[in-house]
């Protein structure tokens, strides 16, 4: 019986100090293969690195809704997602378009889906709080995911807010955020070990990790840059309260 440990990474949003103190954590534990989920760029001042980054350490990543936005040719929406387009080499644009939507593996005699926000495609959302159909839902095969059969485990990212669930269908693991975690302001990330050659009988670990970083060095670097939209990146990063709620709960940056 041999036992691996894989990573999982989601949802860096261009934040290299989070990214970095996060891989070097990774590192530290001695493994050495790491998947990431996706929304690689975006709302971080720092995609291209982060876009090299995960080129030259990760295993295998999937497509992000953010990815879409960003690295493919359609329609800005913002300032934001055009300095953020722009910020990225053409090269790594087209690598971050051209990323397959999931990908499976197997784990202690278990199909393991990763992938960043459902099967349907990368922009829809399945929250902490969902129904049953729903949750069935995240295991099936689509279109989208190819012809794998149905999984026993589903890892994902997109929501910022890392949870599991296991019901008759399988386990359901959301691995949050590395660059723009939204439950508290600290990012994490999911171990996944078991058996790649093994059966069901075989042990199967999931863990999650936080790893705290030197957030007011990331601000910093996004200020220094000139990045659009900064002030929801600050409150995000100092409150983990997403930016849609600032207003109602009066969350601001103070102005010296």
């Amino acid at each position: 019986m041999s036992f691996e440990r894989l990573a999982v990474v989601s949802d860096v949003h261009g934040n290299l100090t989070a990214y970095d103190a996060v891989l070097a954590d990774i590192a530290a534990r001695g493994i050495t293969r790491i998947l990431n989920l996706g929304d690689v760029v975006g709302k971080g001042p720092r995609g291209a690195a982060c876009s090299a980054l995960t080129r030259e350490c990760c295993e295998a990543t999937v497509r992000g809704n953010w990815e879409v936005f960003v690295a493919g040719d359609g329609e800005l929406r913002s300032e934001g997602q055009a300095w953020w387009r722009k910020e990225i080499p053409p090269e790594d644009r087209q690598w971050l378009f051209a990323l397959p939507g999931s990908l499976d593996l197997e784990l202690s005699g278990r199909r393991v889906r990763v992938l960043h926000a459902s099967p349907v495609d990368e922009f829809t959302r399945v929250h902490r709080e969902h129904g049953a159909e729903q949750f069935a839902m995240m295991f099936a095969p689509t279109p989208f995911t190819g012809d794998g059969g149905p999984a026993d485990v589903v890892v994902y990212g997109d929501i910022h807010d890392p949870f599991l669930r296991s019901g008759k269908e399988g386990t359901l693991v959301n691995v949050g955020s590395v660059g723009n975690q939204l439950d508290d302001p600290t990012p994490s990330y999911v171990v996944l070990e078991g058996d790649p050659d093994g059966g069901k009988d075989a042990p199967f670990g999931i863990q999650f990790v936080r790893v705290p970083y030197d957030v007011e060095a990331e601000i910093a670097a996004a200020r220094a840059l000139g990045m659009p939209e900064l002030e929801a990146y600050e409150i995000e990063l100092r409150t983990g309260v997403y930016r849609g709620d600032h207003a109602a709960l009066g969350l601001s940056t103070p102005r010296g």
